[in-house]
């Protein structure tokens, strides 16, 4: 597990410099309570756990360098850099290299493997634990209004639910979901 702290170290220093495209506040509030997920759903699937965890690190490591655009092919390209010179080993570097392609629910890529559909599912799941972040994007980014981001943020949200798979993630999401849909009515 050696590897996986040095990709986490990587990714909080790149969410740290001032050129970060989003700033730190993803580390804390998107990459650790997706990593959490990542890591609960591997063991519980029986699943490549240190592959899961490179992956969930590194997954949006595009989008804080480069911008979310395509954030999931150039986020692939950095982790194989970064894994290669870690001389991590050539086929894990392929599995990780899909997960981090076949995250995003936008994207309707095939999701072949098990490890590429828990990162998907625990992307998914850490949006739960991030309300305020989706609310800031609806305002900061996407420059909707309270009513607007109001909208955005149940659609997404019911969205995301939809999206999930296993059997467990509903199951431990299932209050979070209730009640941010009462508030969000």
């Amino acid at each position: 597990m050696m590897v996986v702290n040095k990709i986490k170290k990587f990714v909080e220093a790149e969410c740290k410099k001032p050129q970060s495209k989003y700033g730190k506040e993803p580390f804390a509030f998107h990459f650790l309570p997706m990593a959490k997920y990542a890591g609960q759903l591997a063991d519980e699937l029986r699943a490549d756990r240190e592959v899961i965890l490179i992956a969930s690190w590194l997954h949006d490591i595009g989008a804080i360098i480069n911008g979310r655009q395509d954030h999931h092919i150039t986020g692939a390209r950095i982790a194989e850099k970064i894994l290669k010179e870690l001389n991590y080993p050539a086929p894990k570097i392929e599995i990780v290299k899909k997960c981090i392609l076949n995250h995003r629910g936008s994207v309707k890529n095939k999701r072949r493997s098990l490890e590429e559909q828990i990162v998907a599912e625990a992307d998914t799941m850490s949006n739960f634990d991030n309300i305020s972040g989706i609310f800031k994007a609806a305002f900061i980014y996407e420059g909707k209004n309270q009513g607007e981001a109001k909208d955005s943020v149940r659609k997404k949200l019911q969205n995301k639910w939809q999206q999930l798979r296993f059997k467990n993630s509903k199951k431990l999401l299932k209050k979070k979901y209730e009640a941010v849909m009462l508030l969000l009515k």
